[in-house]
């Protein structure tokens, strides 16, 4: 989830219930923590720009899973390309060889990505086997990025957007995002129910000034993953999501990053005052000893099926 880094229960559940972060690979500042794998902006007061309403999640045809108890306080743990052995992956983002989750961590979410999209996290079908042989519930998160002009041209075609128009090109990239990322998922073995969508900045692959055009590119990958079935959360902060999509209110599950902190700091995140486009907070994620740890938010830990598989 973050410029450089990103990575970051087993369990049974309640009906159906509305809910939604990365890794670093150096020390990062509480505002560098929205992103389970790289450095986030400080929190910044932008122009905000309305935007269409999302489809309802009443809309998705997800089956729905058995009551639970809550189980309290769950901690799990995210990782992606800064966990695989140095050296791999593209030149802008080389791997890091940073330290896999702890013994502690009952669910792990994975990301798909080498930072932005189209770019694929090098080691995704290991991370999935090391995930089966630890019996840990897993999960995913995926960037979403601006298109260059050559990826608008070439992937702007298809998807519920008009072709025709900027805007539709522009969401019919997103959804194509979605889309390849759920290939990859596949292709390497993980699965997951859900897919928790990285919005902040991503270097070399910077967001647009047009609040609507990035609104585009975001909604469109939420569409691609409802549309194959996929619960959708976001991770982010604040201070990364109204610079690039101003007020866009989604209203879906957030996980909230709290950068390099404690737990009991993480968790104050859980609050309603952090909310950043309109939804409940299901995880918090802060940066300890080299990883990113996660917990869930209190009352939370009984929609840990809605989110996660069990191996």
């Amino acid at each position: 989830m973050w410029a450089r880094r990103k990575t970051y229960v087993a369990a049974l559940l309640l009906l159906v219930a509305p809910a939604v972060f990365g890794c670093a690979a150096e020390p990062r500042t509480e505002a560098e923590s929205a992103s389970p794998s790289a450095p986030a902006e400080p929190e910044t007061e932008t122009g905000k720009q309305a935007s269409p309403a999302p489809r309802a999640p009443e809309s998705l045809d997800i089956p729905s899973v058995a009551p639970a108890q809550d189980r309290g306080i769950v901690e799990g743990g995210d990782l992606s390309w800064p966990q695989c052995p140095e050296g791999m992956g593209i030149k802008e983002r080389r791997t890091l060889g940073l330290p896999m989750p702890l013994e502690s961590a009952e669910y792990v979410i994975i990301g798909l990505t080498n930072g932005p999209a189209f770019t694929p996290n090098p080691c995704l079908a290991s991370q999935a086997e090391w995930a089966k042989k630890n019996k840990v519930m897993t999960s995913a998160y995926a960037v979403v990025s601006y298109p260059t002009a050559a990826t608008l041209r070439e992937r702007g075609e298809e998807g519920p957007g008009d072709p025709e128009t900027k805007i539709g090109r522009l969401t019919n990239v997103g959804y194509q995002q979605a889309r390849w990322n759920l290939d990859q998922m596949k292709r390497a073995g993980l699965e997951s129910p859900s897919v928790w969508l990285d919005v902040e900045p991503v270097a070399v692959w910077e967001w647009s000034d047009d609040v609507a055009a990035n609104q585009a590119v975001v909604q469109g990958a939420v569409a691609g993953y409802r549309d194959a079935g996929k619960r959708v959360g976001v991770y982010s902060i604040e201070g990364l999501w109204t610079p690039i999509v101003g007020d866009l209110q989604l209203q879906l599950p957030e996980w909230r990053p709290a950068g390099e902190t404690s737990r009991a700091a993480a968790l104050e995140r859980c609050d309603g005052e952090w909310m950043f486009q309109g939804g409940a907070a299901v995880m918090v994620q802060w940066l300890e000893g080299g990883r990113d740890r996660n917990v869930t938010c209190p009352g939370e830990s009984v929609q840990l099926p809605l989110w996660f598989h069990q191996y």
